[in-house]
């Protein structure tokens, strides 16, 4: 580790192969938490490379807990966090939406990065244990239409930072690979990411793969699309600039999409949404990124055909349904 450290303190970078070696040995618990505060550090204060994140995913897809989800043709709805704008849980709540138009979301995560109640928080909350298993997680997916993968069950190659990154308390560019390590290898993906040059590192490294993807940037910050601001689409079939008011929505404000400060607070928003109760803003931002993902699903659908069979699986209470069968299996 000195010598990568003195290299990576020299302003100089790791190749491909070099990234996947090393975040391999940091796994293994080759070096010590100072040397891997310290690894992590220079990541903070400049952009890793296109060839460090490709090597850094490598790694962890390698040394991940595989599981075979490919017959059911999932899809994951997920962002890279760390956008610190404390939203509600737009991305579940999509992939409940998405199940329930007869969507299979393989939901791959971890608890909240930058709201103050993940996902993981409110399905915990709600019951939902995580869990490994394959046939429960197949028996979940094939009659919910929706599983959820834990990301510290299945990499624990992470255990070694996870208490480092705890300490550190900032983000760190494992927040950039949670999206793309998802143990069972969806083939669809709609991903949100923090900023534009994330955009990009995702759209070079994905374009070397056969995934169908979407990545999603809202120009005012947020990982997700958010209706706050015109919005950056780069997927494997076009790149795209969007204005909310352009494809039938309303400008929305900071405060039409805050989230819970509280578990139970974060529960209850997440429930009346689901309900079919939440505010037209609240609903409108989780069709959208719900119609965003049915896209991929169904390509030979229009936008506005897919935003209506995610508001009818909303209003028409599929979405509830879809959690109510995932927590009683």
């Amino acid at each position: 580790m000195k010598e990568i450290l003195q290299r990576l303190t020299s302003h100089l970078t790791l190749d491909r192969e070099e990234a996947k070696n090393v975040l391999k040995k940091i796994a293994g618990g080759e070096y010590n938490n100072s040397q891997i505060s310290a690894f992590l550090t220079v990541y903070m204060m400049r952009m890793i490379t296109v060839h460090e994140l490709a090597g850094f995913r490598d790694a962890l897809l390698d040394l991940c807990l595989a599981t075979d989800l490919a017959e059911f043709d999932t899809i994951d709805l997920c962002g890279t966090g760390g956008d610190g704008k404390n939203t509600f849980n737009i991305s579940t709540l999509s992939s409940f939406v998405v199940a329930g138009t007869g969507g299979k979301v393989a939901k791959h995560g971890n608890y909240g990065v930058s709201s103050a109640c993940g996902s993981r928080n409110v399905l915990e909350y709600l019951g939902y244990k995580f869990t490994s298993d394959r046939d429960t997680l197949r028996n979940q997916i094939d009659k919910a239409n929706i599983c959820f993968l834990h990301a510290p069950l299945f990499h624990p190659a992470m255990k070694t930072v996870a208490p480092i990154r705890r300490e550190l308390s900032v983000k760190t560019f494992f927040n950039m690979l949670g999206p793309m390590v998802n143990p069972s290898f969806p083939r669809n993906q709609l991903v949100g990411v923090w900023n534009l040059e994330t955009a990009r590192l995702y759209n070079y490294i994905y374009q070397q793969t056969d995934k169908n993807y979407t990545i999603i940037y809202s120009l005012d910050g947020y990982d997700e699309i958010s209706l706050t601001s015109e919005f950056k689409m780069i997927s494997n079939r076009e790149e795209d600039l969007v204005d909310p008011e352009k494809i039938g929505y309303t400008r929305l404000t900071h405060e039409d999409v805050k989230g819970g400060v509280t578990v139970e607070e974060s529960v209850r928003i997440f429930l009346n949404i689901l309900e079919g109760n939440g505010t037209e803003a609240q609903k409108a931002v989780v069709i959208v990124n719900s119609g965003m993902a049915l896209r991929k699903l169904f390509p030979s659908k229009s936008l506005k055909e897919c935003f209506s069979m995610a508001e009818e699986s909303l209003q028409g209470g599929k979405a509830k349904e879809k959690l109510k069968k995932l927590l009683e299996l």
